[in-house]
């Protein structure tokens, strides 16, 4: 049976290896080799600052992996977001719309995705095929034209619960922006220029052009807004645009399509 010294209340030289320290006790015997111990009351100290530490590191891993999660989620939206620039309708469907004669446009209204929207009289109304989004639907002249306006809507999780969880418009517009452009490669790809963005009534709003080489430049002028259908958030991004060669027949009016977005 081995031994074990007694605790000493005084402190005691080292010189004598038989002797203890008070902050140490010696544990003797056959399978021991005179290992040094800590006593209980500081092996439970060190015990619970080691499980201190670990749930800290812990909780850190979690909080990291969080963070990871959303900044995952958000370059997904802005993917989706930056697809949505392409889209070009591919079926026409009816809609109901009321039409205001005093301006030769008509209210299109969605009872499903909740929103209403101004456009030309004689517009068509398309529906595109989905990929990844819950719903799309362009807008866009009878006559041959590269001008439309569409509108992408995306799930969101919980951690969006406004404009602002993207950041600010400024950094949004210019994240979506250089995330288009592709003026680096060799050979040079579509060139992505900002214009403008600003913030209004829970909506951020990007002024922009895409070019590809040898192609018109693009105007694109796009409304992103937050809005949920009662069990999930969902972003609405509705996005005009027309060619240099359109911009004096056309700019003017698609941004007042795109600016007469609400939500009902």
């Amino acid at each position: 049976m081995a031994a074990i010294s007694p605790w000493l209340s005084s402190p005691r030289s080292f010189s004598n290896p038989r002797v203890s320290s008070p902050y140490f006790k010696t544990i003797t015997g056959p399978h021991t080799l005179g290992a040094k111990f800590l006593p209980d009351s500081r092996r439970c100290t060190s015990i619970h600052a080691a499980i201190s530490v670990l749930d800290c590191s812990n909780e850190e891993q979690h909080r990291i992996s969080s963070r990871d999660q959303v900044g995952m989620k958000r370059r997904e939206v802005m993917l989706q977001i930056a697809s949505s620039v392409f889209i070009f309708p591919l079926a026409i469907s009816p809609a109901f719309a009321e039409t205001d004669a005093s301006e030769a446009f008509r209210v299109y209204k969605d009872e499903v995705n909740i929103f209403e929207i101004s456009i030309p009289q004689d517009w068509q109304v398309g529906q595109a095929e989905p990929n990844g989004f819950k719903s799309i639907t362009a807008f866009y002249p009878q006559e041959a034209s590269t001008s439309n306006v569409s509108i992408a809507i995306t799930g969101l999780g919980p951690d969006f619960t406004r404009m602002e969880s993207f950041g600010k418009v400024e950094a949004f517009a210019e994240t979506l922006v250089s995330g288009l452009d592709r003026s680096w490669q060799k050979p040079a790809g579509v060139t992505a220029k900002l214009i403008d963005s600003k913030a209004s009534k829970g909506f951020y709003y990007i002024d922009y052009t895409l070019q590809n080489p040898g192609e018109a430049r693009k105007h694109l002028y796009s409304a992103i807004g937050m809005a949920t259908n009662g069990w999930y958030n969902r972003l609405y991004t509705v996005t005009g645009q027309f060619t240099d060669e359109e911009a004096a027949e056309q700019g003017s009016k698609i941004q007042k399509i795109v600016k007469s977005f609400r939500f009902m």
